[in-house]
């Protein structure tokens, strides 16, 4: 038995921007059918894969065949195997021959066989392995070493170039934050808050240098009354558009550690430079000196450093990474509670690590296509987005995902009689739940309730999460279609999406059948009645931008004589012979 593959009408567009492109897809289906549904649109055309796949711990945190795969299989080691060999052999297919690269992440668990698969996969690759700590503080096993760190081999095809991290770009100036918190689910007295954050900060009135950090205040405390100091000003964490009382970034010992090494400063702005405002650095900067990124040039006369980014480096990253800003509980799971509350996904990788390991391939690639399908909660395509903002990129992102429910939730919801395509079972799925509202929030700068996202992102360029990106993304959901309505021109409304993917996933959709008989979009043009051909060669050539000319024909001799009078440069496809013949496949994942 045969099949078809293929991609259903949108679901949802989100278009901050209009006139933007569509950088970002995201299909919800089984990954290996959507693998072989890419090999018609993306054959040969992706840059960069980064996938974080199931790490065959024993948990039931995976699926194969729609079996959990249990530790005490004897087989799960091979299942595991065959089940990865399958998707990397048709994920080889999509890469570039001439220069790509897949980053993959795993733990010591699988990291050796996984390490051979892919040398047996990747033959003629450099294959390299990082260490990267994702908890200092580690994760407790039972009777086992306590696990810090996880595995990422970088698989590199042809003459793909790693990007060393440069540092020395005299235009960018080291952040300093505010040291005033600005999230009111933060603010004094709230149990987020904490109670050891409100305390006064005494400054010199005329050298403006911080000359005492006095003890907190508990809730209850008026702190008009604390004690005066001759000559300084006590400062609190108080919003001054509304007087409401937040808490300091940090506590007051903390902030003695940092003001001891001159990473506490106290700012004038206004006309009249009355206005003073708290500044310190965070761990982004403070690590980029620790490693030598940033250098300190000097020191004012209260301390405080002067900074400048390091002139002239350019090195490769080693393979051991110990960063603060990978720290997979303060940038993954922390994170997604703020972005959306109140829900959970387990183990989501820190945002920043994932950024960093795309950096290094395709960092210096703004047209770079990155293909992520096991994608999780989303994490890859938030951090294109990120690299896009920082050089103005036009990186684009493919993310794969299914929309099953965690095994205790199949127990509760089958409890409730309902059943896998019941729309209050689906709603609890990992695309519906998580991926989409996460990738949707990360755009608008709001939780799926609509608020404001507290918090920055603190690396690099450091930003409000609740200033979004201003970017589209669009979303898909995988299904089936049987050959004969295809090929009968039935169904080619189902096959829109893949077309429009195809032609660089660019500026309008052709997602009818157009009474005039051919039909041009931004990129693309179909033509589905061929006597109507000198018309569509008109409209083609009116347009500058057309990559791809889908002919629907099963006359060969027809598609062969349209096709030698396409404008130079344009790609003729004949529909749906080759259509068809991508998509037919047995049911094997």
């Amino acid at each position: 038995m045969s099949f078809i593959d293929l991609l259903i009408v949108c679901i949802i567009r989100l278009s901050l921007c209009p006139s933007l492109s569509d950088h970002y897809t995201v299909i919800n289906g089984e990954n290996y059918h959507a693998l072989k549904a890419l090999t018609f649109t993306h054959k040969g055309k992706i840059d960069a894969i980064y996938i974080d796949p199931p790490y065959n711990s024993g948990a039931r945190d995976w699926k194969y065949n729609n079996d959990y795969v249990e530790s005490e299989d004897n087989y799960r080691h091979s299942k595991w195997l065959a089940f990865m060999e399958r998707r990397l052999l048709i994920a080889k297919q999509l890469l570039k021959p001439k220069a790509s690269a897949l980053i993959l992440t795993i733990d010591e668990k699988e990291y050796l066989r996984i390490g051979l698969l892919l040398e047996q996969t990747f033959p003629e690759a450099k294959i390299q392995m990082v260490s990267s700590i994702i908890n200092a503080k580690g994760i407790i096993r039972g009777n086992e070493l306590t696990r810090t760190n996880e595995f990422i081999f970088f698989v590199v095809l042809g003459e793909q170039k790693l990007v060393p991290e440069i540092v020395g770009d005299d235009t960018k100036k080291v952040r300093w934050a505010s040291l005033r918190r600005t999230d009111l689910a933060s603010a004094r007295g709230t149990k987020k808050g904490g109670t050891e954050q409100f305390y006064p900060i005494y400054v010199n009135d005329e050298t403006d240098k911080i000359d005492k950090i006095g003890d907190f205040l508990t809730p209850d405390e008026d702190y008009t009354k604390v004690p005066k100091i001759p000559g300084c000003t006590a400062f609190f964490p108080i919003r001054d558009k509304d007087d409401i009382q937040m808490n300091w970034g940090l506590t007051g010992t903390s902030l003695k550690k940092r003001l001891d090494k001159g990473y506490v400063k106290v700012t004038r702005s206004g006309k009249k430079k009355i206005k003073k405002t708290l500044y310190y650095l965070t761990s982004g900067p403070i690590e980029d000196i620790e490693n030598g990124n940033i250098i300190i040039e000097d020191r004012d006369y209260n301390n405080v450093v002067s900074l400048k980014f390091a002139e002239g480096k350019a090195t490769m990253p080693t393979t051991q990474w110990a960063r603060i800003s990978h720290n997979a509980q303060s940038w993954g799971s922390d994170l997604l509670k703020k972005m959306l509350p109140g829900r959970s996904f387990p183990f989501p990788k820190s945002l920043f690590a994932v950024e960093d390991a795309l950096r290094i391939i395709v960092g210096q690639n703004k047209n770079a296509v990155v293909l992520d399908f096991f994608s999780g909660s989303g994490t890859t395509t938030h951090a294109i987005m990120r690299l896009n903002k920082q050089d103005l990129g036009n990186r684009k992102s493919i993310l794969v995902t299914n929309n099953e429910v965690s095994a205790e939730e199949q127990k509760e919801l089958s409890l409730d009689k309902l059943r896998p395509s019941d729309e209050d079972w689906e709603k609890w799925g990992i695309c519906d739940y998580i991926t989409k509202p996460r990738i949707k929030a990360a755009i608008t700068g709001k939780t799926p309730e609509g608020k404001k996202i507290n918090g920055e992102y603190d690396y690099l360029d450091e930003f409000s999460i609740s200033d979004g990106f201003k970017e589209n993304a669009e979303f898909f959901t995988l299904t089936y279609e049987t050959p004969i309505s295809i090929s009968y021109n039935l169904a080619f409304e189902h096959v829109a999406p893949l077309l429009w993917m195809r032609a660089g996933s660019k500026g309008k959709r052709i997602d009818s059948i157009s009474e005039s008989g051919w039909a041009v979009a931004d990129s693309y043009g179909v033509l589905f009645d061929l006597d109507k051909s000198s018309e569509f060669y008109k409209a083609l050539n009116a347009q500058a931008n057309i990559k791809i000319a889908y002919i629907i024909t099963d006359d060969d001799r027809r598609f062969q004589s349209i096709a030698k009078r396409l404008p130079k440069g344009v790609e003729p496809v004949r529909l749906y012979e080759s259509y068809l013949k991508n998509f037919q496949f047995t049911n094997d994942i």
